[in-house]
């Protein structure tokens, strides 16, 4: 039962004898039917959290600076688990819409229960979604957020000991740079590692946690091309760091050359692969990373796939055996691309939901093989439908190979 502290019976003091014994039978048949109650009350939402409630400590509040002017203003912090806006419940009529009625979800890890916690970019606000399509509840805003240009929340990542620190990680803009935080649900940012360069475009926002623990972070190049190959700015790279924010090498940045690095995926071998956008002409690329990698212009690593402008946009990546599945805002899919053993891609793209929901952003495979994907309708690049944006969860097509990339 999230959010909720249990129950504790009264004891009774300067009561003995018969008087004494019927109070404590009383007091524990009431104690037992009140606690079937509250039991009772906490299933009628449809869903049961598998695990104990936690409270967390809170750290200190992020490093912001003031808000950019024109920005979108962020909304209040709600109480804990209150209920998302009116309108923010399912479309009936749908069993993919597991929620619906949200502004622009960008991020979203999968919980340990099989929830989800779901970011949306311009107002900060974190909601947890589930898959029986239960009333999506708001669990915190993040503050801080500057949703300038393309900024905003733009990436979520699950520590990789959650199951002990119950922290989130996020990717989000403020006023003065973009950064990496981390925070307990409910609790306040701190800040893992800031001074990545913040503009109007091009603001990255793919985090990874690698099988090693290591933390991935895919940055952009806030359309100025020279930083991604300029070895003194953290902008256009992939970085690796650990969980406090220190280089895992020698230096932070892991490959360079990168034009805007939205979202970062790995199959069971470890090998990190990530989306960019790549070429002016508005092609966007897959890349597998290696360290040290150089995928600028001209560039020694070529991408393991392509897409013209069409097809591109791609905002999210998820990887299962030898598949990988993008999300495509200008696409308005997602492409399924299968590889052979050595990453390379045998045969063309096969398109899942295609044209069905608008654009397409997220993608994250949860542990029973559930492909979560956000919309992004309300970016203000996209056509809003009835009850954009929303949260779907399908299941995909399953791939032919079982080997793992």
């Amino acid at each position: 039962m999230l959010g909720r502290t249990p129950l504790r019976a009264r004891t009774v003091i300067g009561v003995s004898g018969r008087t004494g014994a019927r109070a404590s039978r009383l007091g524990a048949v009431l104690f037992a039917g009140l606690m079937a109650a509250v039991l009772a009350g906490c299933g009628s939402g449809g869903y049961t959290a598998a695990g104990p409630f936690r409270p967390l400590p809170e750290g200190a509040p992020p490093e912001v600076g003031p808000p950019t002017p024109g920005a979108p203003a962020p909304a209040p912090p709600p109480g804990p688990g209150t209920p998302a806006r009116p309108g923010s419940g399912t479309d009936s009529g749908d069993p993919n819409v597991v929620a619906s009625g949200l502004a622009v979800p960008t991020g979203l890890v999968v919980l340990p229960d099989g929830s989800a916690i779901v970011g949306e970019r311009d107002t900060g606000r974190l909601l947890q979604v589930f898959p029986d399509r239960s009333p999506a509840r708001v669990r915190m805003t993040v503050p801080g957020i500057d949703a300038a240009g393309d900024g905003g929340l733009l990436g979520l990542a699950l520590s990789p000991t959650y199951d002990q620190d119950g922290l989130l990680y996020a990717y989000l803009s403020t006023a003065t740079d973009n950064r990496v935080v981390r925070f307990p649900l409910g609790g306040s940012p701190n800040p893992v590692l800031t001074g990545i360069p913040h503009g109007a475009v091009h603001n990255g926002g793919g985090l990874l946690f690698g099988h090693d623990g290591q933390l991935f972070v895919g940055t952009g190049d806030t359309g100025h091309p020279a930083l991604s190959e300029d070895p003194r700015s953290l902008g256009g790279k992939v970085l690796r760091i650990d969980v406090f924010g220190h280089p895992a090498g020698a230096s932070p940045v892991y490959t360079r050359g990168h034009r805007d690095v939205t979202a970062l995926c790995s199959g069971e071998s470890g090998t990190v692969l990530a989306t960019d956008d790549a070429a002016p002409a508005g092609a966007d690329e897959l890349d597998a990373l290696s360290d040290g990698g150089d995928f600028g212009p001209p560039t020694p690593h070529g991408p393991v796939i392509n897409f013209p402008p069409a097809d591109a946009g791609l905002g999210g990546c998820a990887v299962t055996g030898h598949t990988v599945y993008l999300g495509a805002l200008a696409g308005k899919r997602v492409h399924v691309v299968t590889l052979d053993e050595t990453g390379r891609v045998t045969r063309t793209p096969e398109k899942l939901l295609d044209g069905k929901y608008g654009r397409l952003r997220t993608v994250v495979l949860d542990a029973d093989g559930g492909l979560w994907v956000t919309t992004s309708n309300r970016d203000g690049a996209g056509r809003p439908g009835k009850g954009d944006d929303k949260v779907l969860r399908v299941l995909p097509p399953t791939s032919a190979s079982n080997s793992p990339l």
